[in-house]
C-alpha cells in the first residue's frame, strides 16, 4: 500500500467544479484506493485515444488513513469518520502532532491538502465522495442528506438511498463538508460498495466515481458506457429505493458486542428477534425493519442500523 496521500489527479481544460474522492478512510476498507487508481489510468487514456474527450473541472483522488491502511485495521486510535468536528480540529491544529490522535494527524493531513487545491483552483463548487465498504454482504447503499442537490447526485449512482444517518451520528466527513467549513458551495455523498473483500466492491466503487463525474457535469454523459449504470442497477435489484434510519445500536469498547451470525445489509428483522449480545444480556430488534451494517469485525462504534423503507418528499 503506498504511503502517498494523493491517488492522483486529473484536471481538465474547462473548468467546472473541483471533484474530491477519498477511499481508505477506514484501514480495512482499500477498495476505494484501488478503484480511484483504475478511474485515474482510465481517464488518461482517453484524454491520449479520443480526440472528442473533454473533462470540466479537476478531479483529486485522497488516500485516507495511510497507517491504518497499512496494517488493514479500521483505525489505530479512534475512527477517523467520526472525528470531523470543527471544534475539535480546530483545537488539534493548536497542538503538537506527538499530542494528537493518529487519525487527527491524517485528517489534518487531509484538510491542508484540500485547502490548498481550493486555494490553487479556486473552484465554484466542490463535491467530495467519500468510498466506503462493509464488514456484510447482502447490498450497496448511498448516504445522503435532505439537500437538493446531494440527493440528485445519490439518486443517480443507482444504489439504495439512506435517510437520516447524519441525524444521528456526529463527526463524519460528510457532517464536515459544508459551505461554511469550506468557504465555497460544497456537496458530499458516502458510497458503500459492498463487502470489504468482495473483489466486485472495487468494480461498484469505479462504476459509482466515474456516474458521479457524470452527474456533476465533469464529462460528457454519451462518453459514459452503459455498463457502469447496469453494473449498479444489477445489483440494487429488489432492494429500496429510498430507507430512512429509524435505530443506532452504540457500542462500546468494553460491551464484549457479538452480533448473531448471517445477517447482511437489507435483510428484514421481525420485532422482538435476537439480533446480538453484549456483557449485559441478548439484543433483540425493537421493531419490524431491514438492517444494515451489522458489525462483524472487532473495532466499531455501532452494532447494527434498522431502517424503514420510505420515499423522498
Amino acid at each position: 500500500m503506498s504511503d502517498n496521500r494523493v491517488i492522483g489527479v486529473f484536471e481538465g481544460k474547462e473548468r467546472g467544479p473541483l471533484f474530491i474522492c477519498s477511499g481508505g478512510l477506514h484501514g480495512n476498507e482499500p477498495a476505494g484506493v484501488e478503484a480511484l487508481n483504475t478511474v485515474f489510468t482510465l481517464l488518461e487514456r482517453e484524454a491520449l485515444i479520443n480526440p472528442d474527450f473533454s473533462f470540466f473541472g479537476k478531479l483529486i483522488g485522497i488516500r485516507g488513513n495511510i497507517p491504518a491502511l497499512r496494517k488493514k485495521e479500521r483505525y489505530l486510535d479512534q475512527d477517523m469518520n467520526r472525528i470531523w468536528i470543527p471544534e475539535k480540529i480546530a483545537e488539534n491544529r493548536q497542538l503538537a502532532t506527538g499530542k494528537i490522535s493518529s487519525e487527527a494527524r491524517e485528517l489534518l493531513e487531509i484538510l491542508d491538502l484540500v485547502e490548498r487545491e481550493i486555494e490553487a483552483y479556486r473552484p465554484e463548487k466542490i463535491v467530495w465522495l467519500d468510498l466506503h465498504t462493509t464488514t456484510a454482504g447482502g447490498g450497496i447503499f448511498t448516504i445522503s442528506d435532505n439537500q437538493k442537490e446531494n440527493l440528485n447526485i445519490a439518486t443517480e449512482l443507482h444504489a439504495p438511498v439512506i435517510l437520516g444517518m447524519l441525524d444521528n451520528l456526529e463527526g463524519t466527513l460528510m457532517h464536515y463538508v459544508k459551505d461554511e467549513n469550506l468557504g465555497l458551495p460544497a456537496v458530499s455523498i458516502t458510497f458503500e460498495a459492498g463487502q470489504h473483500s468482495d473483489p466486485l466492491s472495487i468494480n461498484r466503487a469505479i462504476a459509482a466515481i466515474i456516474n458521479c463525474m457524470r452527474t456533476i457535469g465533469s464529462v460528457p454523459a454519451n462518453i459514459v458506457e452503459n455498463r457502469h449504470d447496469q453494473l449498479l442497477i444489477d445489483y440494487s435489484d429488489k432492494l429500496p429505493k429510498v430507507a430512512r434510519l429509524s435505530h443506532i445500536h452504540p457500542v462500546r469498547p468494553d460491551d464484549d458486542f457479538h452480533m448473531m451470525p448471517n445477517y447482511e445489509n437489507f435483510m428484514p428483522v421481525k420485532k422482538g428477534e435476537l439480533l446480538a449480545h453484549d456483557r449485559f444480556g441478548p439484543i433483540y430488534a425493537g421493531e419490524d425493519a431491514l438492517i444494515l451494517m451489522p458489525l462483524y469485525q472487532q473495532q466499531g462504534s455501532e452494532g447494527f442500523f434498522l431502517l424503514r423503507e420510505d420515499a423522498l418528499k
